[in-house]
């Protein structure tokens, strides 16, 4: 059986985002003040929206398609 999920949830890309970018500047957090972290987070959360276009629109939807009898998942487009 396939089954299609149309997922809103305006904080979770936003939120998951958030945190990636947090880790990702984890060893340099010391050096940086946070108007540098800042400008930085600024930056690439932009290209990380403009990255996931294809799969999340508007910031927000995402679409899924769970297939049950091969256990497999997909994102679907935008």
């Amino acid at each position: 059986m396939i089954i299609t999920l149309s997922l809103k949830d305006p904080d979770g890309v936003a939120n998951s985002i958030q945190e990636s970018l947090l880790q990702s500047l984890e060893n340099v957090r010391e050096d940086l003040s946070e108007e540098e972290i800042e400008s930085i987070m600024d930056v690439r959360q932009e290209r990380i929206l403009t990255a996931l276009e294809p799969w999340v629109q508007f910031g927000e939807y995402v679409g899924i398609e769970i297939d049950t009898e091969t256990n497999t998942a997909k994102v679907l487009g935008a």
